[in-house]
């Protein structure tokens, strides 16, 4: 497939979709403070889910300054997505660069555990002790992967550069620099509204957008038909056809999530900015029919578990039992 036009994107258009990204964010954001004031604690959490969407949205934004997909100038992606990322809690360099080892080598068997969800073959499964089995499935539990996981992710995971000691000094400075700058930002707001009043307006939407980001990640290569293959087998081309899925969500949910859902498309050609993502389905048609799965096919994505070499296909537990 070839990108053309579609994968340069427009300055104009980039700039307008990040200023009605931030900005209905902010005015969410300042509207939960007077209702909090005034008592209307159930207003400040129905905001907090538009508001999360916002957040997520915003990520996704910052996902395409890592591929610098937004701007045509590399440091303006990087400056950008920087910024971004105090506000998501996500130290940018440090994620770019796992991202890009997500993408290098996302559906390669031999290759896992970079920048994707753990996942272990029924094989490798069954040879494991009991207590590492039970761990194992403990992290694979809906509750824990898209609640407690996403909350560990976010909140603790990004603030030190675990599992990348060794990478020198990239990782630190990334996450580091980041860590002040998110604590400048929170004492500020916090100094100005209070630290309860803060923390009860601030983290729900924090903790929710984390949650609806991890999903989103998860359905995106952990679907029935996805695709792993041996590095003697494998080809960044058919993972990224076979092993990364179109999520065909609704128009609403779609513009929040970005067109992350045309995942694809983006492991492709992952320059293509998200905004044009879609026209590419549309000018392939055939693309579309590619690891299609609805939002309510989606839902049964969660009890996925574990890699079944035999059937070429992602299975749950209860598998074992058959």
């Amino acid at each position: 497939m070839a990108a053309g036009a579609s994968a340069l994107p427009h300055h104009g258009r980039s700039a307008v979709e990040l200023l009605i990204t931030a900005g209905p964010l902010l005015l969410l954001w300042v509207l939960t403070w007077p209702s909090y004031r005034w008592g209307h604690v159930a207003l400040c959490l129905l905001l907090a889910l538009p508001a999360a969407g916002f957040l997520v949205r915003l990520f996704m934004i910052q996902h395409d300054c890592g591929h610098g997909a937004l701007f045509r100038r590399r440091a303006l992606n990087d400056w950008i997505g920087r910024v971004i990322g105090v506000l998501t809690l996500t130290p940018y360099d440090y994620w770019r660069r796992t991202h890009a080892v997500h993408h290098a080598i996302a559906g390669n068997l031999d290759r896992r555990g970079i920048g994707d969800v753990d996942t272990l073959t029924v094989a490798e499964h069954q040879a494991l002790g009991r207590w590492r089995r039970l761990a194992y499935r403990l992290g694979r539990n809906p509750f824990v992967m898209f609640g407690v996981g996403p909350t560990y992710l976010f909140l603790l995971q990004y603030r030190l550069p675990v599992g990348r000691m060794t990478k020198g000094w990239g990782p630190w400075v990334s996450t580091m620099t980041t860590n002040l700058a998110i604590a400048a930002v929170a004492a500020s707001m916090m100094g100005f509204f209070g630290v309860v009043p803060f923390l009860l307006v601030h983290v729900p939407v924090v903790l929710l957008s984390a949650s609806i980001g991890v999903w989103l990640f998860y359905v995106q290569h952990q679907f029935e038909e996805t695709d792993w293959s041996p590095t003697n087998e494998w080809s960044m081309a058919e993972a990224a056809f076979h092993g990364s899925s179109y999520y065909e969500m609704p128009p609403l949910l779609r513009w929040f999530s970005a067109n992350i859902g045309v995942h694809h498309v983006h492991h492709l050609c992952s320059t293509i900015p998200f905004y044009r993502l879609r026209r590419v389905v549309l000018d392939h048609l055939r693309l579309g029919t590619i690891g299609r799965l609805t939002l309510h096919q989606s839902l049964r994505c969660a009890r996925l578990a574990l890699w079944d070499e035999g059937h070429g296909r992602l299975v749950p537990f209860g598998s074992l039992r058959a």
